[in-house]
């Protein structure tokens, strides 16, 4: 597999709009702005992407491994069956894209800002979205076991993958119809008076 630093990225690799089989260390991204590239099969280790600004960048079965998104921002993105091992998102926004098939156990997002991204079978197992914005995400058939949305603004997600016996939900912010859902997923019957 080739590396590349961000020596090489600097000198002509960044310029490049397909990248596949690639490893990429410690490869410094902050306060970059991506466009149109596609990362296939790429692994970023300890990468720092720092106020990265990426846009319609596809990151398809893809490894992050320790890599740092502090204030990062996602605009229609595609990062379908990438996995994320012990990566940091602070104040990281995720704006519409295809985020579906990704592993991102445990992960803590309670700073970060996810809004329309649809994230099909995304194995979301404990992860911690305390406090955090979900707005508008598509669940379906997501793993949520263990999963903390404590006071998480969920208004306008899919939530017929959510079980509350198995997802801590106190204070979460959603809608009627979706209030509905859930009571309906406990196996409630919802009447008229």
């Amino acid at each position: 597999m080739k590396t590349i630093t961000t020596r090489e990225w600097d000198a002509g690799a960044g310029k490049e709009k397909r990248h596949e089989g690639v490893q990429f260390s410690g490869l410094d991204l902050c306060e970059t702005d991506l466009e149109g590239i596609e990362f296939s099969e790429c692994v970023f280790r300890d990468g720092r992407f720092n106020c990265a600004q990426a846009v319609d960048v596809a990151f398809l079965n893809c490894r992050f491994v320790n890599c740092n998104f502090f204030d990062a921002t996602f605009t229609n993105c595609k990062a379908v069956g990438s996995g994320f091992e012990g990566c940091s998102f602070d104040l990281t926004t995720v704006d519409g894209g295809d985020w579906s098939f990704i592993v991102l156990p445990r992960a803590d997002l309670g700073s970060a800002t996810f809004t329309g991204v649809r994230m099909r079978e995304a194995d979301l197992t404990g992860v911690r979205a305390r406090n955090g914005t979900m707005r508008g995400l598509d669940l379906s058939a997501a793993q949520l076991t263990g999963a903390d949305f404590t006071s998480c603004d969920l208004r306008g997600t899919d939530l017929e993958a959510f079980d509350p016996r198995t997802v801590e939900m106190r204070n979460a912010v959603i809608t009627a119809d979706q209030a509905v859902t859930l009571a309906m997923s406990l196996g409630l019957q919802i009447r008229d008076a």
